[in-house]
């Protein structure tokens, strides 16, 4: 029992001396880690507001405040070790050999972090242009430090790692795109007529960009037909509805006007006397 009593008061004596010894300065290192999560969270409001009056992609604005942010709150986690007497040379030395085999575990997401700063800096295309790209294409939907997401015409989501994209062959269309269509008239048309025809169906089209002005006119002489391109710009995001109404107005109005659409054919000759 004197034993018990024995370990309890060494206990409780220990305690007292450790808390007046280090309580202190634990107070004040907790003190200082609460200011300055509030201070870093201001800084990163306001470079917020600061940088949003900037012409900035928005993953580059992200990007500052979350440095901002991060910078000012390893400093006062710093100077809360510094109060609780922690030596800092041999925790760098300790963090550093942590951080080599974090780099080393995560070499992908390092390198679509890179990939993300190259292509927010370089700026090889912003949101909403139409783009292609390892085989893929689409609306830049989204751009972030790790991924750029291509929405479809379908409204399907393409998701590709921005290491994927860095050093490859980028198509990048812009906000409009051309379209390209063919239509195969009679010989014996009148390609005057036809021509206007076809100026009058793109005159009428909103969806179709006026500047530049669409391309139109007689691409080949092909067996049965006389093919006449048309190639009008418009929007990205009117590319498929603008390529269906001007081919239906192109069927119709050439009806209407007598406009003939051939057909292959062929022409079979027999030579020589009958059986």
């Amino acid at each position: 029992m004197d034993t018990t009593l024995d370990t309890l008061d060494q206990i409780r004596t220990t305690a007292v001396d450790l808390a007046v010894k280090f309580g202190p300065r634990v107070l004040a290192a907790s003190l200082v880690l609460i200011v300055g999560y509030f201070i870093g969270r201001w800084t990163a409001q306001w470079l917020e507001r600061a940088l949003s009056h900037v012409q900035i992609e928005p993953p580059v604005r992200s990007l500052i405040t979350r440095l901002g942010r991060a910078i000012v709150s390893a400093l006062f986690v710093v100077i809360a070790l510094q109060n609780l007497g922690v030596e800092l040379l041999p925790l760098i030395a300790g963090l550093g050999v942590v951080g080599a085999g974090i780099a080393l575990a995560m070499q992908g997401v390092l390198g679509n972090l890179f990939a993300g700063l190259t292509i927010i800096f370089t700026k090889p295309f912003r949101v909403g242009e139409y783009i292609e790209i390892v085989g893929e294409e689409g609306n830049v939907d989204t751009m972030t430090l790790f991924q750029t997401t291509l929405l479809h015409p379908d409204q399907s989501r393409v998701v590709i790692p921005n290491r994927k994209i860095v050093g490859e062959i980028l198509h990048n269309f812009g906000m409009r795109r051309q379209l390209n269509i063919t239509v195969g008239v009679a010989y014996d048309s009148d390609i005057g007529l036809v021509l206007g025809l076809i100026d009058e169906i793109l005159k009428v089209n909103p969806r179709v960009i006026r500047e530049p002005v669409p391309l139109v006119r007689v691409n080949r002489l092909s067996d049965s037909s006389v093919d006449i391109i048309v190639r009008p710009w418009v929007a990205s995001a009117d590319f498929g509805p603008a390529l269906g109404e001007i081919n239906r107005a192109i069927l119709e109005l050439f009806r209407e006007r007598g406009v003939v659409f051939p057909f292959p054919q062929c022409e079979v000759r027999l030579i020589g006397e009958a059986a």
